[in-house]
């Protein structure tokens, strides 16, 4: 019976540990699964792995690019009511000067929505396709 008890007891011994080291593993894999999945750093903040590497800014593009892969979507077929590339439309416009045409696509115009979409491109750049645009008037 002694022997027993004792297969018994070291058994019982056996589950414990082994139901702990899972509660453990399971507990680790828990934390993996949740734990964040970046971190935020401040420039300057040397806790976080000393400066960050900054983006040199990106050379200006000129009117005619930024027209071409961010105005032309709706101005080439005149979408929604813009203003067709390359018409009198865009003389008529141009009496109303460069800087009311800038605020305009800054803040959106009717079906426009501001900055036509165009989040990447600078006030410089929407003033140059602007331009770009007035000078194919016909």
């Amino acid at each position: 019976m002694k022997k027993i008890t004792s297969a018994l007891v070291a058994l019982g011994l056996g589950i414990a540990l082994s139901a702990s080291v899972q509660a453990t593993s399971n507990d680790e894999a828990v934390a993996e699964r949740i734990k964040a999945v970046g971190s935020v750093c401040i420039e300057g903040d040397d806790s976080c792995g000393g400066a960050a590497a900054v983006a040199a800014p990106a050379a200006a593009r000129t009117g005619e690019q930024v027209y071409s892969t961010k105005c032309a979507a709706c101005h080439a077929t005149g979408a929604a009511g813009a203003p067709k590339f390359g018409t009198s439309e865009w003389a008529d416009r141009g009496a109303k000067g460069i800087d009311a045409l800038l605020a305009s696509a800054i803040n959106g115009l009717n079906a426009m929505p501001p900055r036509g979409l165009c989040t990447d491109c600078s006030d410089d750049e929407l003033k140059d396709a602007i331009q770009h645009m007035m000078d194919s008037a016909q």
